[in-house]
């Protein structure tokens, strides 16, 4: 099982040496990194063949009888390398109920804006799967923890699916089936809490993901008469559900690094089109360049948080001047990148996470990479699957 579970894709793309270290750890054991394509290499030649392949270890994994099926909500116990235990229910998302366009009042809500481009590549994977292996994190505003929490209590009733460490000192992941019993009662938990909210779940890791599920599904609705859409699997998406109220659940800033530019031309317009100045207080960011590390306080603020004024600024100055960005977990891996030359950082604070449900009702989708659950190795690894082509 160790060799099998693996960190979401999108995590570590500015460290390749991570993915080469899991590499050579599965070898050739069955796991979950033959059906996903690590984001670090997305736009190299290798690109195209992992796409392919991982249709291919899909088909090979269940023609093996790799997996075993089961049926009910997955409880989830995931000791984190801090030692803090984070709880989650795994189950199946309904499609027709969530939306990624800006605006939509749907039950289940994006909490950051959606890329497009990045939706069709994945959506291209999707079309080729037998399976989803999903990385998706839903949050659930409980804060008096009855949806979750009270299953904790039954353990000893339900049947343990799995029990083992994860790779690269990630932790533990502890695993059991809910039988109906407590399907039941989480379901009724849901919809009382459903009562109480515009909406009921935010998309708190996986965005992307989630979309191009959506997006791969509409595909299906205008291919299929209505009654076959409606019962086809991939109208639904696997998906782990977290109380944001949960006390092992932090939320971390999102930090930046632009790569292949002038840092003192980009400076020089940081200065001028956000007014930034060092100094704290209000919105602003501490840029890293070299050695050299200080904190700009904005002048000028284009969005409502440090991160929009930011990324508003980025996408302006790199469509202009060249270069790109990429999107870090950990202020010393930034501190790190930001030494090479061409290479600028900024460090960014994190937002309360009490704040995400006011914010997403009342603002609708943040400004992309806003923040995310835990550092890169608390991320939920891919572990479960299930199929999404029909027949």
């Amino acid at each position: 099982m160790e060799k099998w579970s693996v960190v979401a894709c999108d995590q570590y793309t500015a460290q390749p040496d991570y993915w080469q270290r899991v590499e050579k750890r599965v070898g050739d054991a069955p796991s979950a990194l033959r059906m996903i394509v690590p984001e670090c290499y997305l736009g190299t030649p290798q690109e195209g063949e992992r796409v392919a392949a991982t249709a291919a270890a899909m088909r090979r994994y269940v023609e093996e009888g790799v997996f075993r099926a089961a049926t009910g909500f997955v409880y989830l116990r995931r000791t984190l390398r801090s030692g803090r235990v984070r709880q989650g229910l795994v189950g199946l998302l309904d499609l027709e109920q969530y939306d990624y366009r800006p605006g939509a009042q749907c039950p289940v809500r994006a909490t950051e804006g959606t890329v497009l481009e990045r939706i069709p590549p994945r959506v291209a994977v999707r079309r080729q799967a037998l399976l989803e292996c999903p990385h998706i994190m839903l949050l659930v505003d409980d804060p008096e923890g009855t949806v979750i929490e009270p299953t904790a209590r039954r353990l000893g009733d339900l049947s343990q699916v799995y029990d083992f460490d994860l790779m690269e000192d990630s932790g533990h992941l502890q695993g059991f089936l809910c039988d109906d019993d407590e399907a039941v009662r989480v379901m009724g938990a849901l919809r009382a809490l459903s009562l109480k909210s515009p909406f009921l779940f935010a998309v708190g890791d996986g965005n992307h993901s989630l979309a191009a599920a959506k997006a791969h599904y509409e595909e299906i609705k205008r291919s299929l008469p209505a009654g076959e859409a409606a019962m086809h699997p991939a109208r639904y998406a696997l998906a782990e559900v977290v109380n944001l109220h949960d006390p092992a659940l932090d939320f971390e800033p999102i930090h930046r690094v632009v790569f292949d530019v002038d840092d003192e031309k980009l400076l020089a317009a940081l200065r001028e089109e956000l007014a930034a100045a060092p100094g704290d207080g209000g919105q602003g960011v501490t840029l890293c360049l070299g050695e050299r590390e200080e904190r700009f306080a904005f002048g000028r603020q284009l969005a409502n948080l440090s991160v929009g004024t930011l990324q508003a600024f980025l996408d302006g100055y790199l469509a202009r001047e060249g270069g790109r960005v990429d999107y870090i977990h950990g202020a010393e891996v930034v501190r790190r990148l930001a030494r090479d030359e061409g290479c600028v950082g900024f460090l960014l604070e994190g937002m309360e996470k009490e704040s995400l449900f006011p914010a997403v009702a009342a603002d609708g989708a943040l400004p992309r990479k806003t923040f995310s659950m835990g550092e890169a190795w608390d991320k939920r690894f891919y572990l479960e699957c299930r199929p999404i082509a029909a027949g």
